[in-house]
């Protein structure tokens, strides 16, 4: 996902140059600590020669924990060639900040994030995509040779390299391999080299995979030959009447009428693969994992808050939702699915219900981010807007990581919500820092979207680890949990009714209490 440090590193031949100061660059990934807040540092990409625009082969693999908030430092430094070592303060060329999540949510798996770093100065833009990798864990050695190139050097005939991308599901490309350069030759054979399949095609035998043709310059400013299209498949043929490719270059074919190709790649030899093998033990350590010993933070947070809350609705119904699965049959990504799997009827009977249907979920689904809360919120939101005459009013007790990659949306969605007859819980469980939900939780600075201000704070977040009785006491913390949570709700219901001039009811013989309907 994102980049790949140590899997396979294709610029290990450097083309030998004269002594001139030329200028190249690289970006350095650092990660987070979550406890110390230390950055440190995970990884580099190759060094880029003289381009002020760099598309760096070498990738950054990165385990996503959809239960954390890892945060991100990407450094894009400078480097003069004649100086022995790196300083960071003067060859700093800017520097964004994110997380894991936000790459993995936007959209397509492609975000842009404007430098920043130097006073005064527009550092540029950084473009950071991510896909997850597949369990493909083969490496294919192969060999391609090319015959009858287009002469582009003046004096000789031209330096050819090829640079391998993969297709990505937008219609774009993400390079993945540049061979070496061979000088001053029109039927170059390159020397085999290693990728990992899943680098080349993720696995994906027939994916687009597209070459491009280069002639190699010192001053960076390589002269585009051709390029053709190919996939793993069709590579793995090796050399037959089928695998030889046209190199095409669209503007001369576009020129000249006689034009046919400019020359032709093909593999001499079918790739060899080496085949792994992976394994997904389960983790004990998440925060979902289901001991026999005890419940995890997910139910107890579950069993707090509901058993309170669940004496005042009178049919102990509770649509239960989870956000941030893979669904079977087809592993589609869903933001709001049933946790019994009942799309028609997601109701639980009381909280062991949805205890029961937690579990069962589970069992069923694949965990995974990003997690956007968004489409919950307002899927309740929803349903509390058809009855806003006090008849009824809404509880929605959401229960996170504190990882969240929709906040734009997400704000949105509470400013909207705020004039409903709702309002949400929402419960932190695990060690990460909740800078996001604390910011959602309006009792500071009122929650607002695109100049807009919540009509009033329907928001109340506790972070699970503050409620841990030190002696293990399940029960004392679970009640201590509850006593926070709802002790916002009688005055946030209050809040509605009172903006809405609805008068309390006579006496409860003749017309009940407003039911509250509790969402999870």
């Amino acid at each position: 996902m994102m980049a790949s440090i140590g899997e396979f590193d294709p610029l290990n031949t450097r083309v030998p140059a004269t002594k001139i100061e030329v200028t190249v660059s690289l970006v350095v990934l650092y990660l987070q600590a979550v406890g110390t807040k230390e950055w440190r540092e995970f990884g580099r990409t190759e060094v880029i020669d003289n381009t002020r625009n760099p598309d760096f082969v070498r990738k950054f693999v990165l385990d996503f924990f959809f239960e954390e908030k890892q945060n991100l430092r990407f450094d894009v430094l400078g480097i003069n060639c004649l100086l022995s070592t790196l300083s960071p303060s003067k060859d700093f060329l800017g520097q964004t900040f994110c997380t894991l999540g936000e790459i993995i949510g936007s959209t397509g798996g492609r975000l842009e994030r404007t430098l920043s770093g130097i006073p005064g100065k527009k550092c540029g833009v950084i473009i950071l995509t991510a896909e997850e990798l597949s369990n493909c864990r083969d490496i294919a050695t192969m060999q391609l040779c090319a015959n009858k190139l287009d002469k582009k050097d003046f004096f000789g005939k031209s330096d050819p390299f090829l640079v391998f991308y993969r297709s990505n599901e937008d219609g774009t490309f993400t390079i993945c391999h540049k061979t070496e350069v061979i000088k001053n030759t029109l039927n170059p054979v390159w020397q085999p080299f290693t990728i990992p399949v899943r680098a080349l095609c993720n696995g994906d035998y027939d994916r687009t995979v597209k070459v491009d043709v280069y002639d190699w310059d010192r001053d960076g400013s390589h002269d585009f030959i051709g390029e053709f299209t190919t996939s793993y498949r069709e590579l793995s043929r090796g050399q037959n009447q089928f695998n030889v490719y046209e190199v095409l270059n669209p503007k001369k074919k576009g020129k000249k009428k006689k034009y046919i190709n400019s020359g032709t790649v093909s593999a001499p030899t079918s790739p060899i693969t080496a085949c792994h093998f992976l394994c997904n033990p389960s983790q004990p350590t998440s925060l979902h994992y289901m001991s026999p010993y005890q419940m995890n933070a997910y139910a107890m947070a579950l069993k707090a808050v509901g058993e309170i809350i669940q004496d005042y609705d009178s049919d102990k119904l509770f649509p239960a939702y989870g956000f941030g699965a893979k669904l079977p049959p087809d592993g589609k990504i869903s933001h709001a699915f049933p946790l019994n799997g009942d799309n028609d009827n997601p109701n639980c009977v009381g909280i062991e219900g949805v205890l029961e249907s937690y579990f069962q979920s589970l069992r069923a689904v694949q965990l995974y981010g990003p997690t956007n809360f968004a489409p919950v919120i307002n899927k309740v939101a929803n349903c509390a807007a058809e009855i806003t005459d006090g008849s009824q009013y809404f509880v929605l007790l959401m229960i996170t990581d504190g990882v969240i990659s929709d906040m734009v949306q997400t704000k949105e969605a509470v400013v909207n919500a705020a004039s409903l007859p709702l309002s949400i819980i929402i419960v932190g469980v695990g060690p990460a820092e909740f800078d996001a939900m604390e910011e959602l939780d309006g009792d500071e600075v009122r929650v607002s979207s695109r100049g807009r201000l919540a009509e009033r704070d329907i928001v109340q977040f506790v972070p699970f680890r503050d409620y841990i009785d030190r002696s293990g006491n399940q029960v004392l913390s679970m009640a201590r949990l509850a006593k926070d949570v709802l002790a916002e709700i009688p005055d946030q219901l209050l809040s509605f009714m009172k903006s809405r001039g609805i008068e309390p009811r006579p006496a409860l013989s003749s017309s009940p209490l407003p039911q509250l309907h509790r969402h999870i």
